[in-house]
């Protein structure tokens, strides 16, 4: 059975559906990156999931017990990381913890022991006596984060964790969630930051105004966005002939020559780059695009292939170029 699985769950506010049909399969241990654009769906589920928000029709079920439902038995099991943080600002950082591990339940050397535990896990500990509303951006995300494990959950759902961060921040941000990954814990991230939950995710959903449009591993998506092939060469001096020489390959569709994207040789201005694009299903092995320009009297100063990553995938996707 799923960790987390939702059958048909949809959302609607009047005309308007914010959710449409949405299916679901996160199982134990999965770290699911939630990727869509503004609008697209993904707070919605993930606030439904929190037990925050009531679907308007659909299921949607967390280790077995059922959203709306039984939402006593599933808060113990689930933390919610929102965007923002909450309120409680003028507390101090051990104060903060403190207060929530009372509302779970937890007291006496107990909760001294826990608090200290998750201060460690979110290297909060040289902030323990600092003001809340005196933390950066980073640093109340880390504690928004230390929060949530106070009752050690099984299911973390993180909403955009890493919006509005510096770099430092976000790097800190994903060694954290690393972590929790290592742990064990069943995690749904949304994030706008794609390169990162590519590094982070396992398995990723992609959702456009409502609908999933794709649910699977990270290499999937990117194999089922990889449109053919695209490499980029570069020649010295007679970059044009070079591309008149490649546009007769089998199975290309385009050859563009881009000024001053080359290398940069002896000091002078870059060289002219080659953008070759063989169409999908093409036979010819594009590694051997070097030789065949060698063999025509050609010095190859670059070739590379281009790389299709998450960001690819998503904008692919999104538009409809694969199914």
């Amino acid at each position: 059975m799923p960790m987390i699985e939702t059958i048909n769950l949809s959302k609607r506010y009047g005309d308007f559906v914010a959710l449409d049909n949405l299916n679901l399969a996160i199982d134990q241990g999965d770290c699911f990156g939630f990727i869509g654009p503004n609008g697209a769906g993904k707070t919605t589920t993930i606030k439904i999931l929190a037990t925050l928000l009531k679907p308007s029709s659909g299921q949607a079920m967390i280790d077995g017990l059922t959203v709306g439902y039984q939402n006593r038995q599933i808060r113990p099991i689930i933390g919610y990381v929102p965007d923002f943080m909450g309120a409680y600002q003028d507390m101090v950082v051990t104060e903060y913890l403190e207060f929530f591990a009372a509302c779970y339940n937890i007291h006496g050397p107990q909760r001294k022991k826990v608090v200290q535990d998750v201060l460690d896990l979110t290297d909060l500990n040289y902030k323990a006596d600092a003001e809340v509303n005196s933390l950066s951006r980073g640093m109340q995300q880390r504690l928004s984060v230390a929060r949530v494990l106070l009752h050690d959950p099984k299911v973390l759902l993180m909403d955009e964790p890493a919006s509005g961060l510096d770099p430092r921040a976000r790097i800190e941000m994903r060694e954290l969630l690393k972590e929790l990954k290592r742990m064990g814990k069943t995690i749904i991230i949304s994030s706008h930051i794609l390169p990162e939950l590519a590094e982070i995710c396992n398995v990723v959903g992609i959702i456009e105004r409502g609908k999933l449009l794709y649910n699977g591993t990270v290499a999937e998506a990117l194999r089922r966005a990889k449109v053919g092939h695209i490499v980029h060469v570069a020649v010295v001096n007679r970059a044009s002939e070079a591309a008149e020489v490649l546009a007769k390959l089998p199975g290309v569709g385009k050859v563009q020559v881009r000024d001053g994207e080359g290398p940069v040789l002896n000091g002078a201005a870059a060289s002219p780059l080659i953008h070759v694009t063989f169409e999908p299903g093409a036979r010819f092995d594009v590694s051997d695009v070097p030789s065949v320009l060698v063999n025509q009297g050609f010095r190859v100063t670059q070739f590379s292939e281009e790389a299709v990553n998450l960001e690819t995938a998503f904008m692919r996707l999104t538009k409809g170029l694969v199914q």
